[in-house]
């Protein structure tokens, strides 16, 4: 019986490893820029050469944004969105593109920049992976010109690592996830931040065909018979302490 028990208990684990291998992993990569020239070869380097060398080392759904308004702002942001399917892919992807002759062709002008003429300001990189309830990140299928799609990227910041993890539960076990997908949200992830500077957070990012559609999901969100019996359940009040919006639109070379 010993035996039998310590058997069915290696199966177990060996089915919640299994299913914790699949969930993605995530890194938004932020380039902060200070001018346009800096933004027009950040453009040059994502699309001629790290875009291609991605797509060569296998590595599909890389998205690339900028938040709306971008042109008028002093700090000019452009986001990358990588998914990994292993955590050592992420720490591997340097030295894999380093190998990469194309690549180091094609981003010349970035890679070899000089001191004193830096193609940007900083890079800020956040570390993610995927929710149980969406492990895998998704390729939202949108039908308008590509100008006027609307990616809503949020985070949710929490009082304490024991709220956060109640918050993340109200997306996964509550179902939360359920009522997006249910409403037509277009999610392309849900991800924990496992590194970045607003911890304790996670992450999401929806995606809609234009402002106008965003407005009207949010409002049909808000009177969701399922989202106010899920949102007025005592245990799950008060766990987002803080969260911000960013709307994004992808570039003309994104993959999502």
């Amino acid at each position: 019986m010993k035996y039998l028990i310590a058997i069915l208990l290696c199966c177990i684990v060996c089915l919640h490893s299994s299913a914790k291998d699949k969930q993605e992993f995530y890194e938004i990569r932020v380039y902060h820029l200070q001018n346009k020239e800096q933004e027009n070869r950040v453009d040059r380097y994502l699309k001629d050469a790290l875009l291609p060398a991605l797509h060569r080392q296998g590595y599909e759904r890389v998205g690339v944004f900028k938040p709306v308004g971008n042109d008028t702002s002093s700090n000019k942001r452009v986001y990358v969105l990588i998914p990994y399917k292993k955590l050592e892919h992420f720490l591997s992807l340097e030295k894999d593109i380093q190998k990469d002759k194309v690549y180091l062709e094609k981003g010349a002008d970035y890679i070899n920049t000089a001191y004193n003429n830096p193609a940007y300001a900083r890079i800020e990189s956040i570390l993610l992976q995927a929710f149980e309830g969406m492990p895998l990140g998704s390729k939202p299928g949108l039908k308008s010109p590509c100008s006027e799609r609307i990616y809503e990227l949020r985070s949710y910041e929490s009082a304490s690592e024991k709220i956060y993890a109640n918050k993340v539960e109200m997306f996964n076990k509550g179902d939360e996830i359920g009522i997006f997908n249910k409403l037509g949200f277009n999610a392309v992830f849900y991800g924990e931040v496992l590194a970045g500077c607003t911890k304790p957070n996670l992450m999401y990012m929806t995606s809609f065909e234009n402002m106008e559609e965003r407005d009207k999901h949010w409002k049909t969100f808000g009177s969701d018979p399922a989202w106010k019996a899920l949102s007025s359940k005592p245990e799950y009040k008060n766990n987002v302490s803080k969260h911000i919006i960013t709307f994004l639109q992808a570039t003309d070379y994104s993959d999502l």
